[in-house]
Formats: structure tokens, C-alpha cells, sequence
């Protein structure tokens, strides 16, 4: 009898398993097959009241969001604003934790993006595989996209081409200094600080950096916070006061305030 009841036992648990859903219903809960629909939608459903307001057009400038100092929690943001914004993968290296099975090596990617018209972000992201570090890199790097101030060298003749003043950046050991440099110069700078400084758009240069520049996510991450800091001097021609007035989310509180209907 407890022979026959063993086996009638198996012969109902074969193929299902236990523990967390292992057998022919596929793994995970629900019993849907891995993979599912692969046909995403790729129109961009707005989350935040900010980027509600960017899709119904209520904001038509980026400026206005760095204006009021918004904080931008979605590419597609950056995307509609910049829509010719280049990215490039600075480094990807791979990184190490000890655990009790062993080594846990995952992929750090380093990106960055620009228009070359005054507009420049860097992103970091660690994943297991290296597609998923660079897709969250990038994302990372529109989320952090900075406007860049250029000026002049000398006389103010022609198009703004260097940056403005003298500012540095620090990162680690790593220290960057940017010098305004005359028309003509060109970017004189390693191959890291160059490709960040020709996303901004800046056209002649001198840089100066101290420490261990072989760390190359440190050499780009003070370089990028050197350029950010153009908008931080206060140049005499920034004196002028402007009239702040009402944040986007107050001028457009009663838009916001309503719910699609579903």
C-alpha cells in the first residue's frame, strides 16, 4: 500500500516540482512562459508632473526647466528637448565582489552625452552584462545633462568659443583645471577630458590635471565637474536681476491637477 501511494505521489508531482515554480509551467510565479510579449510600446507615457507638462507642450524650453531648477527624473525629457544629442562610451571596465561562492564580477560603464552646442552629461551605471551597462549609463548621462556657459578669450568678436573664466574640478586624487585659451588653440587635452570637452562644444582650451589620471572614471568625473562650473562664476554681464515669478507647477496647477479618464 505504501508502495502503490509513493508512486502515485510522484506520478502527480513529476513535472511540476517544488521550491519556486520549477518544472514545465516555466519559472517564476504565474506560470507565464519566460519572455512574454516582446512587442513594447515605444511611445512615452510621462510619469512625473514635469514631464506631463514637457509632452503637452505647457514647457517648450530647457532652459526654463534649469531656470526654476527642476529636477528631471526621465530621458525622454532630454530627448524631446535635444533631440541631436551624440553619446559615446568613455570606458567600460569590470569590477569585483568576494563573496561566500566566490568572485561577483560585473561591467562599469562610463558615457557620455552632448549636443556640442552647450549641452553635456555624464552617466555611470554597474550591471551584470555590458548592454545593460551602457543602456543605463546613457540614461543616467540624459538625466544629468548640464547647460555649459562659453565666452571669449580676448575681444568679444564672433561666436563665444572658449569657456569664460578659469575653474576647476576634483574627483578622487584627480584634479582638472580648464584655462581659457586664444581663437585658434584648439582642445590641448588627453584623449578623456577631450571627448568631454568637444560634447560641450568648446572650441579652444588649455587643461592642467594633478594625480592619477590612469583612474579614468575619476579624470572624466572631475572633468565633467570642472565644465559644469562655467555657469557658477558670476560674471558682471550676469549682474542684470530677473523676475523669477511663479514655478511651473504652480502657472500650470490646474492642468496637473486633472486625471485622464480611463
Amino acid at each position: 500500500f505504501f508502495f502503490l501511494l509513493s508512486q502515485y505521489i510522484m506520478s502527480e508531482t513529476r513535472g511540476r516540482g517544488f521550491g519556486r515554480g520549477r518544472g514545465s509551467r516555466g519559472r517564476g510565479r504565474g506560470g507565464a512562459p519566460r519572455g512574454g510579449n516582446k512587442q513594447e510600446s515605444t511611445a512615452w507615457v510621462p510619469v512625473t508632473k514635469l514631464g506631463r507638462l514637457v509632452k503637452d507642450r505647457y514647457i517648450t524650453d530647457l532652459e526654463h526647466i534649469y531656470r526654476y531648477a527642476l529636477p528631471i527624473k526621465e530621458s525622454q525629457i532630454i530627448d524631446h528637448f535635444l533631440p541631436t544629442l551624440k553619446d559615446e562610451v568613455v570606458k567600460i571596465m569590470p569590477v569585483q565582489k568576494q563573496t561566500t561562492a566566490g568572485q561577483r564580477t560585473r561591467f562599469k560603464a562610463f558615457v557620455v552625452v552632448g549636443d556640442g552646442q552647450g549641452h553635456l552629461g555624464l552617466g555611470v551605471k554597474c550591471a551584470s552584462e555590458v548592454a545593460t551597462a551602457i543602456r543605463g549609463a546613457i540614461i543616467a548621462a540624459k538625466l544629468s545633462v548640464v547647460p555649459i556657459r562659453k565666452g571669449y578669450w580676448g575681444n568679444k568678436i564672433g561666436a563665444p568659443h572658449t569657456i569664460p573664466s578659469k575653474v576647476t574640478g576634483k574627483c578622487g586624487s584627480v584634479s582638472v583645471r580648464l584655462v581659457p585659451a586664444p581663437r585658434g588653440t584648439g582642445v590641448v587635452a588627453a584623449r578623456a577630458p577631450k571627448k568631454l570637452l568637444q560634447f560641450a562644444g568648446i572650441q579652444d582650451v588649455y587643461t592642467s590635471s594633478v594625480g592619477h589620471t590612469k583612474t579614468l572614471g575619476n579624470f572624466v568625473k572631475a572633468t565633467f565637474q570642472a565644465i559644469s562650473r562655467t555657469f557658477g562664476y558670476l560674471t558682471p554681464d550676469l549682474w542684470a536681476d530677473l523676475p523669477l515669478g511663479e514655478s511651473p507647477y504652480q502657472e500650470f496647477s490646474e492642468f496637473l491637477s486633472q486625471t485622464k479618464k480611463r
